[in-house]
């Protein structure tokens, strides 16, 4: 797919490690399988949650909080995102793992919680500062997604990233064992790039927070 900022290049999720997103002829939208096949331009590109369905799902979310998130709203704009994406999870009973990458070291905020509304609070007070251990909180995330498996067998599990990319370099990186989606938040007339270049050694779809329309969320 072709996203705003983005190189073009193959999708590999569709009949990739975990098969093709399961869709339903009603339930609720899955905005995050959703957005795991590209970005939809119609209605029959929406995943529906099937209401019969009883797997359980986790979502683990990191979110890149450095300082440069700060510029241009790129954070501010990610929350809208994230609120949205709870909304769904919570509408779908599913369970969130929350990963904050900022300051000298990842923070975990939640493991394997349910969504609900305390995540509101935590939301609204989220912020930027400090330096990008970006690296570090995908090692913490794919390790603890390891040893989750190994409990919840039948578990379906997702990844989000959400960062700007601002680092020096890029490391070389482990894909993640399940579906993943990097959103670069990058914002401004300068951009580094580097959240593609991510994208492409995790192996993960990309998609540019500036494509991604609101209206497309709700």
């Amino acid at each position: 797919m072709t996203a705003a900022d983005a190189r073009p290049r193959p999708g590999n999720l569709k009949g990739g490690k975990s098969g093709a997103a399961r869709s339903g002829v009603d339930g609720a939208i899955a905005w995050l399988p959703t957005l795991l096949r590209g970005r939809p331009q119609s209605r029959i590109d929406l995943v529906r949650q099937p209401r019969t369905r009883r797997e359980q799902t986790l979502w683990l979310v990191i979110v890149d909080a450095s300082a440069s998130t700060r510029r241009n709203q790129a954070l501010t704009q990610a929350k809208g995102l994230l609120a949205q994406l709870f909304d769904d999870a919570y509408r779908q009973r599913a369970r969130l793992a929350l990963l904050t990458a900022s300051g000298g070291s990842p923070r975990w905020q939640h493991h394997g919680l349910k969504a609900g509304s305390a995540l509101q609070p935590w939301l609204e007070t989220l912020g930027a500062g400090g330096g990008t251990p970006l690296f570090e909180a995908i090692d913490q995330a794919g390790q603890w997604l390891g040893k989750r498996r190994k409990r919840y067998l039948a578990e379906s599990q997702r990844v989000l990233i959400l960062t700007d990319g601002r680092v020096k370099d890029v490391p070389p990186v482990a894909a993640f064992a399940c579906p993943s989606l990097l959103i670069d938040m990058e914002r401004g007339p300068i951009r580094l790039g580097r959240a593609v270049e991510l994208a492409g050694l995790l192996e993960a779809e990309y998609l540019h927070i500036d494509g991604i329309k609101h209206s497309a969320l709700r």
